[in-house]
């Protein structure tokens, strides 16, 4: 092959794969659309099939398979090409300046960012955070595409090829209101639990998991059906006397628990955790700045 598809290119048709229409798509890569046009079917030339299917003006386009995939090979090829302007800029400035895009799960993020947030401002006052908040999934596929630079989860998580490094422990206690605690023998076993009386977060989210397996909960009887969307919710619902659950030390830590009347016991076996891990992107320019990331987590954790 003489001639290679421009990152350029890419960039439109992933534009185009986003909005589904050349008119917006144009005015987003901030070309007209003719230029946008040429430089996608010129990029179709070059694959060798159709990359969307021919359609009326009103309809939104739809990709082939060819053309999903690559807008998934190209975007992970975008995210490549930003490492290598990332690396001129690492040149000319100090690791931990400039914008970085921190991806974090909603089950650390309240309870960790705004303390991260004031220690940087504190330490590296020219490094710029841009925030979100996202399911670990979500955030995975965010930073692979280079739409997030790090990101913090919780471990052990499958993420793939990504790089890590673990900063922290966060036990997980049991949490059940004090009506139904004085009528359970502690220590605590799941064998003295009615079924269905352990509450738990849908499976969106990480923590489920990572509860379920570090408690050694097998018996999916006691587990109720019915699951909370956020760790909020998660609690008023043991508060009110409806069953128990696992809730991470941090989160009580940080007054998740304060003024409920619940009552704090240690999950049955040994001691339960998840692990807390900062994860980027292999052969990113800017791993200096996440090593150092990770240790100002690590201090505060």
């Amino acid at each position: 092959m003489n001639k290679w598809p421009s990152l350029k290119q890419l960039h439109y048709l992933i534009t185009l794969y986003e909005t589904r229409h050349f008119s917006e798509a144009a005015e987003r890569c901030f070309v007209s659309q003719s230029t946008l046009s040429k430089g996608i079917q010129n990029l179709q030339t070059l694959i060798g099939c159709p990359l969307y299917e021919k359609s009326d003006k009103k309809s939104p386009l739809v990709f082939t398979y060819a053309g999903e995939q690559v807008v998934k090979g190209g975007r992970e090829l975008l995210a490549k090409g930003k490492d290598l302007l990332e690396l001129g800029q690492q040149c000319q400035n100090g690791p931990m300046e400039g914008q970085l895009k921190l991806g974090c799960i909603p089950t650390i993020a309240p309870f960790l960012l705004c303390d991260l947030v004031q220690e940087l401002n504190q330490r590296y006052p020219k490094l710029h955070l841009l925030l979100r908040e996202d399911t670990t999934a979500n955030l995975l596929n965010a930073l692979r595409v280079g739409e997030l630079d790090v990101l913090i989860l919780a471990l052990p998580m499958d993420i793939g090829q990504m790089m890590s490094r673990i900063v922290g422990r966060d036990p997980f206690r049991m949490v059940i209101s004090r009506q139904q605690a004085d009528r359970i023998r502690v220590p605590i076993t799941y064998d003295d639990l009615p079924n269905e009386s352990v509450f738990l977060l849908e499976h969106e989210h990480c923590l489920t998991e990572h509860a379920v397996s570090a408690c050694k909960l097998t018996d999916k009887e006691k587990i109720n059906p019915f699951m909370a969307t956020s760790l909020h919710t998660l609690v008023q619902m043991v508060a009110n006397g409806l069953g128990m659950t696992f809730i991470p030390q941090m989160a009580i830590e940080h007054g998740l628990l304060d003024n409920q009347n619940l009552v704090i016991i240690d999950p049955p076996g040994q001691q339960a955790y998840r692990e807390i891990g900062v994860v980027w992107r292999p052969g990113s320019s800017r791993q200096p700045t996440f090593e150092q990331l990770a240790e100002v987590v690590s201090q505060l954790l």
